[in-house]
Formats: structure tokens, sequence, C-alpha cells
């Protein structure tokens, strides 16, 4: 029980103070190291086979490094005598590998910006946490890109890292911050990362396959709760949850596309460069900067039921 107290109290602590931005915030020390590594291992005249040999042992060393250092905190707050500080040590380092304020924030961000019609200063704001090219971007294609991101990393960054601390505690929460971290920064199809990224990429598939698909299920029970159109987001996700180019993205995307009665998917730019990404959901409703508010509400509601059932459950 006092584990599903620590995933509780890590969501509180991240609902009322946030992620702390700091450089010696876990998640960029984890980045620092990969960043060490790569330094060191990836060499643009080595062989494909060379390649993803070389970004196997970083990816090796990256979660044994982590790993350990997961069991030494987890360990050494058991050794303290008072329940509540060993409760409160580890949901604080919890709390620091999800992020629900964090994209709460930016989602309510771009949505005050839309709606007092500063379209670029949106544009902008949006290009922190999208890679596409967004100086382009009209009202409803800014919403698009917010909606798509903080559906998808609803798994990325609340209900995989509770997930694993459920099933392993601080340390699989840690090995998964890690992992995940590895694919946001080595995971491209590039010429750069191809091949030294592949197998970064291929484990962060792995580590999300169970909870995307949570994701979804969570998702349509929210969408009942808010009163939202829970059967066609069950049925967008059934039929478009595989077109997504990820095998994960799309059981979150297209399942609350089809709870907000939108259109996701669409005519994408990286560096000038178009990129169709199939359509999930039916365009029912105009995409508008609501919409924003009505996927972070979606993405509280699955967060909390998670936390609810898995309460329940232990």
């Amino acid at each position: 029980m006092s584990s599903m107290i620590v995933a509780v109290v890590a969501f509180l602590i991240d609902a009322l103070i946030g992620d702390p931005r700091s450089k010696f915030h876990p998640v960029v020390l984890i980045g620092n190291l990969i960043s060490l590594l790569e330094r060191f291992l990836r060499r643009d005249t080595d062989s494909p086979l060379k390649k993803v040999i070389k970004g196997g042992i970083l990816v090796y060393a990256v979660i044994i490094t982590v790993t350990f250092i997961g069991f030494a905190i987890e360990i050494l707050s058991l050794e303290i005598p008072n329940l509540a500080a060993q409760i409160f040590i580890q949901a604080l380092v919890l709390s620091f590998m999800i992020s629900p304020r964090s994209l709460a924030e930016a989602g309510r961000e771009i949505y005050l910006l839309l709606e007092t019609d500063h379209l670029d200063y949106a544009r902008k704001r949006v290009s922190w946490i999208v890679g596409r090219d967004t100086q382009n971007l009209n009202e409803a294609e800014v919403t698009r890109a917010t909606v798509e991101t903080v559906s998808e990393n609803t798994v990325d960054g609340i209900i995989s890292p509770l997930f694993y601390f459920v099933i392993g505690g601080l340390p699989l929460a840690i090995f998964y911050r890690a992992v995940n971290t590895m694919d946001s920064m080595l995971g491209y199809k590039s010429e750069k990362y191809f091949f030294f990224g592949r197998i970064a990429a291929r484990l962060d598939d792995i580590a999300n396959y169970i909870p995307a698909r949570l994701t979804g299920l969570l998702f349509i029970c929210a969408a009942f709760l808010l009163r939202l159109d829970y059967k066609n987001a069950f049925a967008m996700m059934k039929r478009d949850a595989k077109k997504h180019p990820s095998p994960n993205g799309g059981w979150a995307e297209a399942t609350v596309a089809g709870a907000l009665n939108i259109r996701l998917g669409g005519m994408n730019y990286y560096f000038g460069e178009p990129h169709f990404r199939a359509y999930m959901g039916e365009p029912n409703e105009s995409l508008e900067a609501a919409h924003i508010l009505g996927t972070i509400r979606l993405m509280y509601t699955a967060t909390i039921l998670f936390l609810v059932v898995v309460c329940l459950i232990f």
C-alpha cells in the first residue's frame, strides 16, 4: 500500500509544484549522461553495423547506471526510520519522472495565445513541444499539433512511468524515463541516428507497448466521465490507432480524436520537407483552441483514473 501512496503523493507534488527547471533535474542529468556517451561512442565514419553495436553499448551503459541509482535511492530511503519521510523522498523522485502539470501548462499557454489572437506567439510556443515546422501553421494546425502532443505524451510522460513504478518501484520508473529520454535524443530516422539510435528507438517501442494501450482504455473511461463521446473514442481507437507511424502513439491520439469528435493527422513539414501522417478520427467538429482544454481534461482524468484503479487493485 505504501507504494500506491507514493504514486499518489508524487502526482500531488507535480500538481502543486510542477517540474522544476534545473540543471540538476534527474532527466537533465540522464540527458547529460547520454550526450557524454554519444560523444565518446558515435562516429560518422563507422559502418552501419558498428553504429548499431555502439548504440546498443550506450543503451546498456545508461540503463545499468540509472537503474543502479534507482535501487540505491530506494534502499537508502527505506533505511529512514520514519515512514512518512520514506514516502516523501520516493514520491519526490517519482514526481521528476512524470509531467502532467508541464503538459497542461504548455497546452493552456498555447490555448490562451490562440484565444487572444496571438497566432505568431502560439506558433513559436508550440515549436517548443513539437518537432515539425510551425512558422506557417494556422490556428487549426497549431491546435492539432498541441492536441497530438498532449495526447501522445500522456503515455510517455505520465502513464508509462507510473505503470513501471507500480510493477517495479523507483528503479523501474527511472529505467523507463532513461529509455524514453534516449529515444527522444537518439531515436530519429535521420542519417545521423538511423543506425546509432535504432536500439534506443526499439526499446522505447517495447517499453510503451502496454502503457499505450492502457492509456487508450483510460481515455475512453475519461471521456465517459467527462460526458464526451466515449463510444466514438472506442470506435476510433479500434479503427485508427494502428495508422500512426509509431506502434504506440495512435492509441492515445486516435482515442482523443474520437472523444472530441475531431480529426488528427495530416500534412506536417520537417525542415521544409512535407510528410503526410494518416488521418485519425472524423472531422465532425472543426479544430479550435477549446479542443486543447478538452485534451488536458482528458489527460488529467485518465491519470487520476489510473491512480484510483491501481489503489483499488492493491
